[in-house]
């Protein structure tokens, strides 16, 4: 097994210094954990693996020297560099990423932009990775893509290599709906069709799972079942894989000579001082201005603190070049030349502000020199300065003070969780905080550090790749029921053979689409074209079985030479025969479901009745997905409360509740054809769960086929009704010979 990380930037930077091309190692929580993930695999006795990093390498380089970086970079990284032209490399970078798509993620719909080249080179840096990958995939591959710059080749690959083990993470939130839709249409819904290319799709929190399958529903149409969604080639699983880190790396790092030499220099400077820390990117989604104004009337409201405590602020300097990023450090600078002026002393700084990069020892001595670290994103993916801290603390004293909106939140409970946009709550936390016992401190922390060290970097790698194994396992298992060619030559074979046959179908899902409306499927010449050739072989008996009406199947196929069924069974009709029920009913009980029903096309605009003899469908394909799963739900809870005393029968169909009589259904439709003759061919063709009643009553040596990737009593799978009606097509043409 080989595995392909793939991600925008590579775990190495080329950047060229005195006109010589240098490598340099890149910043990033991503970087960073997969960069330990991987190195974790060369000790592992477990798990045995190639691995290819595969992304931008951070330059442009000319053609002549594309083919020794690339030789370079992959016998000194095990990487594999994707060249970008630099045109659109800043349009897609700076524009659709940093600027559509990382703000409105984020939350920040006001700083939003939607500028049409910047999706088309979104699109186009897409497809280069896409083909960068195609030429070194080999068989055996698995490929993990990673964030929110390729969210469409999952679906590229899957395009080009239809069985390729796919995953995908997002690091960074998935928002809700309304959010979401403020895309416009055609490129949110590339982007969730990309998406779904891949095996499995993570995210760091519940949350964004469940957002991720509301758009998924809202926007595709698409239903999940415990996260699963069949789509037309693939199942695809969407999961929470909440992001760890390299415990032991920081925690172990804290007595190192390094480190320990860090510490003694923040000594000197900081002795005598409560000490809090804030690391964060230069990045107007961390926060760092509500931080500091919640400091400012911390320092107001506690007077007794000040003189006391210090500050220690760290920006690292980020997408330097973005408008919005440089009005972010005006903002800060500003503010924090503010509070030292308003509070500060010729002995005393309130805060220690630094604009740079940190190495990570001194990155670990300002972690071990802290009392408190202030961590509060206005929202974040997860935020790893969190675990970062904590790990760390290996007297595990210190005191975590975190936001709501960040995915760290959601493990680390025993931090003090506070609202970021609220001052108050950030100043009273301070406060709080430099007040914990250090008994409390340990009790906290200990905890916090237990969870950490047991879900780190390398078991969320591991649990992430063993699940989108495990997804692709099942669809071998689900698809291994497709009608495959061979199945198709051999059913082909014996329907030719054959001198009794019995083809029994369905019609909406199976022979026509679904539409909107019921009125919306009157079939086509093509389809009546094809009916009437294949009934009007004298060897072969078609029957038509529908949860219809008899007067609509009566208007429609009554000129052919077929059998009907109407309303999954109730009604009759012998091929030349008059209309009969297939035993006595009686229709009285709609008249007292109807009121019910009425009242939740009331409450679901876009829902509708329709009235059968026998039976009434409460239709809900037009309405909203989210209310109606809940109503269609509550609406067959009270039918079978309602008629537990009556003969009713309530069947969930496509996006529509059935009531019917009970004891009537499409399997006994099917017994009474059946027993007709002893039929030596027998095909039943079906998409719905109304289908499953004459599915089971096939006899063994049937071709019983559901339209639709689903389980099934069925032997075999169609993907849709298209390749349904291919099927009936070769059946016709096997016997005129055309």
């Amino acid at each position: 097994m080989r595995l392909l990380v793939v991600s925008n930037r590579l775990p190495i930077t080329v950047a060229k210094k005195n006109g010589k091309l240098v490598f340099q190692k890149s910043a990033g929580g991503l970087v960073s954990g997969i960069s330990s993930y991987l190195e974790s695999l060369k000790s592992s006795s477990s798990i045995k693996s190639e691995h290819l990093w595969v992304g931008w390498a951070g330059a442009t380089v000319t053609d002549r020297a594309k083919e020794k970086l690339k030789s370079e970079i992959l016998s000194q990284f095990q990487c594999l560099p994707v060249f970008i032209p630099e045109s659109d490399m800043d349009s897609f970078y700076h524009g659709f990423c940093n600027k559509t798509i990382w703000p409105l993620f984020h939350y920040f719909p006001s700083r939003t932009s939607f500028k049409e080249e910047d999706w088309h080179s979104y699109k186009t840096v897409n497809r280069i990775f896409c083909d960068a990958l195609v030429a070194i995939i080999r068989p055996g591959d698995l490929v993990w893509v990673h964030d929110y710059h390729l969210m469409l080749l999952p679906k590229l690959l899957r395009e080009r290599i239809s069985d390729l083990p796919i995953g995908f993470f997002l690091h960074i939130p998935f928002p809700s709906f309304e959010l979401f839709r403020l895309l416009p249409r055609s490129w949110s819904r590339e982007i969730l069709e990309g998406l779904l290319g891949a095996n499995l799709v993570g995210f760091h929190i519940h949350d964004y799972t469940q957002y991720f399958l509301r758009c998924v529903l809202r926007i595709l149409g698409l239903e999940h079942n415990m996260g699963i969604i069949v789509t037309g080639d693939h199942l695809v699983k969407a999961a929470t894989f909440p992001m760890g880190i390299n415990f032991e790396r920081f925690h172990d790092a804290s007595g190192s000579r390094e480190v320990q030499e860090e510490r003694g220099k923040l000594r000197n400077v900081l002795e005598g001082y409560r000490v809090i820390l804030s690391i964060d990117r230069l990045d107007y989604t961390k926060g760092v201005i509500n931080r500091l104004e919640g400091y400012e009337l911390f320092l107001e409201k506690n007077s007794q603190w000040r003189r006391k405590v210090v500050l220690i602020l760290v920006v690292v300097p980020s997408r330097i070049g973005v408008d919005h990023y440089q009005q972010a450090k005006r903002e800060i600078d500003e503010l924090v030349g503010r509070i030292n002026g308003r509070f500060g002393s010729i002995g005393w700084v309130p805060i220690s502000y630094q604009y740079a990069s940190l190495s990570f020892h001194r990155l670990v001595a300002l972690y071990n020199s802290s009392d408190i670290a202030l961590v509060t994103p206005l929202r974040d993916g997860m935020n790893l300065i969190a675990k970062e801290y904590i790990a760390a603390r290996t007297d595990k004293t210190g005191v975590l003070i975190l936001s709501e909106m960040a995915g760290a939140a959601r493990e680390l409970g025993e931090a003090l969780i506070i609202n970021p946009n609220d001052k108050r709550e950030i100043a009273e936390a301070l406060n709080e905080a430099l007040g914990l016992s250090t008994e409390e401190q340990v009790r906290r922390n200990e905890a916090m550090q237990n969870r950490l060290r047991r879900y780190d970097v390398s078991r969320w790698a591991e649990d992430f790749i063993s699940d989108m194994l495990r997804v692709t396992k099942n669809q071998e298992t689900f698809y291994a029921r497709m009608l495959t060619p061979a199945a198709k030559e051999q059913l082909l074979r014996r329907f030719q053979k054959s001198e009794k046959r019995l083809i029994l179908l369905d019609y909406d899902g199976t022979l026509a689409p679904f539409t909107s409306s019921p009125h919306g499927a009157k079939p086509t010449d093509e389809l009546l074209s094809l009916l009437r050739a294949l009934s009007e072989n004298a060897k072969s008996e078609v029957i038509l079985i529908s949860g219809r009406d008899r007067d609509t199947l009566q208007r429609w196929f009554a000129m052919f030479p077929i059998g009907l069924a109407a309303e999954h069974g109730i009604w009759i009709k012998e091929k030349g025969a008059e209309w009969s029920l297939i035993k006595p009913l009686t229709n009285s009980w709609i008249a007292q479901i109807r009121p019910m029903l009425e009242t939740y096309v009331d409450r679901l605009p876009g829902s509708f009745i329709e009235e059968k003899e026998f039976s009434v469908a409460w239709h809900y394909r037009m309405a909203d997905p989210d209310q109606s799963a809940l109503l269609a739900k509550e609406l067959a809870d009270n039918v079978i409360s309602f008629t537990a005393n009556m003969d009713i029968q309530v069947r969930q169909g496509h996006k529509v509740l059935e009531i019917k009589s009970a004891g009537v259904n499409k399997g006994t439709a099917g017994l009474h054809w059946m027993s007709k003759k002893n039929y030596d061919f027998v095909m039943a063709m079906g998409d719905d769960w109304t289908d499953e009643d004459l599915f089971k009553i096939c006899p063994e040596t049937a071709y019983s086929i559901r339209i639709g990737v689903a389980q099934s009593y069925a032997k075999y799978n169609l993907r849709d009704h298209l390749e349904a009606l291919e099927i009936l097509q070769k059946l016709v043409r096997s016997e005129t010979g055309s």
